[in-house]
């Protein structure tokens, strides 16, 4: 199976995301064959104040219903469909009572939903800069470790914040991930120093390729001040190697997910089967 990983760099308006989003996707793919895509973490609104974050996000429709034209949802479900293409839609603001949800969505070629995951690990820290983030302020944290199947292939879901904390990456190849995948709106600061090595660690640790597509360029917080994501998505192989990458601007990442290297590489270091603690 043919992987990509979309990078992009969203405003805070969910219609012209979506249209950059399509830009991209389409721009993405080749001549057929079996293929997932992936876009970036909160690629329908990145930055913006809680109002506005609450106006772009939206109710995700039970499973089996029928979402709002409009929305995200409808939107990666009719592009998967069109393209006959598994799409993990990195994350979108999610609206659950007046609570928000900072939740990623899969869907298969059929345009039907497989898996939904809200990010469990809030991103609430003081970088060495001094700048301050507080996730929990916004979005509520999720409290399910979630895989779903894409064709022959089981896929993790975890989304940013979630890389620092490799107990879920475990809890994730426990489930049989073959694929993780990292939605992400990293920090430069953060994305300088850690970045590429947590992602090649985690594909190390657990054994599977990880796709982490993620946004770039400079957005508007909650304040009206600039900040800054720091791109460089990637695809990395089991063995930790980087198959794939985008450095600055817009642009997706592409490489084979191969079954056959996978096994290969868990016969030769079986170890889920050595570990003795946790």
């Amino acid at each position: 199976m043919r992987a990509i990983a979309i990078q992009l760099q969203p405003t805070a308006d969910k219609a012209e995301n979506i249209a950059a989003a399509r830009r991209q996707i389409e721009q993405a793919l080749g001549a057929g064959g079996e293929t997932i895509v992936s876009l970036p973490e909160m690629w329908t609104c990145l930055g913006a104040d809680r109002a506005t974050k609450l106006a772009q996000s939206e109710v995700l429709p039970a499973r089996g219903d029928t979402a709002e034209p409009d929305s995200a949802h409808a939107f990666l479900s009719d592009m998967a469909r069109r393209h006959g293409i598994f799409l993990h839609g990195g994350s979108v603001g999610e609206r659950d009572g007046d609570r928000l949800f900072n939740t990623s969505l899969v869907f298969g070629p059929d345009g039907q939903e497989l898996g939904r995951y809200r990010k469990i690990h809030m991103f609430d820290v003081m970088t060495p800069s001094g700048q301050g983030y507080r996730e929990s302020s916004m979005f509520g944290a999720g409290d399910r470790v979630v895989t779903c199947r894409a064709g022959d292939l089981t896929l993790g879901l975890t989304i940013c914040y979630d890389l620092r904390f490799p107990e879920l990456f475990l809890a994730l190849r426990r489930e049989a991930a073959d694929v993780i995948f990292v939605p992400s709106a990293f920090t430069v600061e953060t994305g300088r120093d850690h970045w590429e090595v947590l992602l090649r660690a985690r594909a190390i640790e657990t054994q599977c390729y990880v796709i982490a597509a993620a946004t770039c360029g400079i957005h508007a917080d909650a304040a009206g001040k600039p900040r800054e994501t720091y791109g460089h998505s990637l695809i990395c192989d089991p063995w930790g190697r980087v198959l794939a990458s985008v450095a600055e601007g817009e642009g997706h990442a592409a490489a084979e997910i191969d079954m056959g290297s996978l096994a290969k590489v868990r016969a030769a270091m079986p170890v889920l089967d050595h570990r003795r603690l946790g």
